[in-house]
């Protein structure tokens, strides 16, 4: 890496960021502070969430209050139309040396495609699953993007075999050292939060409300079975608001009760997997929290019956669905996708297997072990700035007249 006091620019190169989901937010906020790091005076601006602008971001709005997943309603329809009309009006103001969208391609591709028209090139930070479901949309990609920067390490010569310019920057989940001594005390902070018991269980049904009302009810009662087996079994439910606490609390009153040895932690994942001996987890990026973490698990996922019969079922193009299995090219962990069952019954025999079988949970360390050994060594946010800062046109100061940034 080139430092700091010797990069210099000759042209005013402007940065241009949309993310619209808080995970967007937080991928982008890291690659911004490393640029602004790099370059004080640089202008970034964005349409984006508190993360980027507390990196150093110019916010032009704020976004990712009200993300949802999967198809959009009206509403939504709607208000991304207007937006893009306000950055199309940002764009032919101020221009854009790079437009980098994070994530989420149904609300970008469109914005790629304007700043594309006025010359702005484009850097894609976090592939769009195109691998997963949906691989004709490459032919998109490859008309609206410059480079894609791919956080996983089979994404990049898949794109490249499909004529996608693409660099694997790794992982920014594994950007820093895991600080034990630090999960240690938050845990101690948490108190009977984190109740003693053999198995302890955590529960991640997600954070969306979609996702917790349709999670929520088979997690509770695949507890409430492996409590009956295992009486010492004790669980958290990891959450992300402390909104969700009250929700899921009255919800379970109208399935039986809330059981005992049963708690509650809001924010704090990292530590509730520490806490833990197993997890159920809802598939998506927290599988990856929890195989850094070497902690074994059952996946799941519960899309709508009638959506996955009528569509999903026949747009989906990979054997896996969960990250670790698919960064591992095998089935390393359980997945129950799609779990389409009303209670958790599944759900009780994934552990069940994991529990009587040590032999099977010891498997799936190993292989949770070589899956995070593939990001050792590797910077996303440090990766992604380099790509960023080449795409810019951005080079160290050796000519004179050169304008420091």
């Amino acid at each position: 890496m080139v430092p700091t006091s010797s990069i210099t620019r000759k042209t005013n190169p402007v940065l241009l960021f949309t993310a619209f989901e808080p995970s967007g937010d937080d991928h982008a906020s890291s690659v911004i502070a490393e640029l602004r790091r790099r370059y004080p005076r640089l202008p970034i601006f964005a349409w984006g969430g508190p993360k980027m602008e507390r990196a150093g971001a110019t916010i032009v709005e704020r976004t990712g209050d009200d993300a949802v997943m999967g198809m959009p309603g009206l509403a939504k329809i709607i208000e991304h139309g207007k937006i893009n009309r306000r950055v199309d009006e940002w764009l032919e103001d101020h221009g854009a040396t790079v437009h980098i969208p994070v994530d989420s391609p149904a609300a970008n591709f469109p914005l790629c495609q304007l700043s594309k028209s006025r010359g702005a090139k484009v850097v894609h930070l976090v592939a769009p699953q195109m691998w997963a479901w949906g691989p004709w949309r490459v032919n998109k990609l490859r008309r609206l993007t410059d480079l894609v920067l791919c956080l996983l390490p089979f994404e990049e010569p898949w794109f490249l075999a499909r004529g996608v310019p693409a660099k694997f920057i790794g992982h920014p989940l594994f950007d820093h050292p895991l600080d034990t001594a630090a999960i240690d005390l938050r845990a101690a902070a948490l108190g009977d939060k984190l109740p003693p018991g053999n198995p302890k269980i955590a529960m991640m049904p997600g954070s969306r409300p979609g996702e917790l009302k349709k999670n929520f009810g088979p997690l509770l009662d695949a507890f409430r079975r492996i409590k009956t087996d295992f009486p010492e079994t004790s669980g958290v439910f990891a959450v992300t608001r402390p909104e969700v606490e009250v929700q899921l609390r009255r919800a379970a009153a109208g399935l039986g009760g809330w059981p005992a040895d049963c708690s509650v932690v809001v924010g704090d994942a990292e530590t509730v997997t520490r806490w833990c001996d197993l997890a159920i987890v809802k598939s998506g990026t927290v599988t990856l929290h929890v195989a850094r973490q070497n902690k074994p698990m059952v996946t799941f996922y519960r899309p709508g019956r009638l959506m996955y019969y009528l569509l999903g079922k026949w747009v989906v193009s990979t054997p896996f669905y969960t990250l670790p299995n698919l960064i591992a090219g095998r089935g390393v962990v359980p997945e129950l996708i799609p779990h389409l069952a009303p209670d958790g019954q599944e759900l009780a025999v994934g552990v069940y297997r994991l529990l009587r079988q040590p032999g099977f949970a010891d498997d799936q360390r190993e292989g949770l072990r070589q899956i995070c050994q593939k990001f050792n060594g590797i910077r996303a946010d440090v990766e992604a700035a380099n790509a960023i800062e080449r795409v810019a046109g951005l080079v160290p100061a050796e000519e004179p007249g050169a304008l420091v940034v």
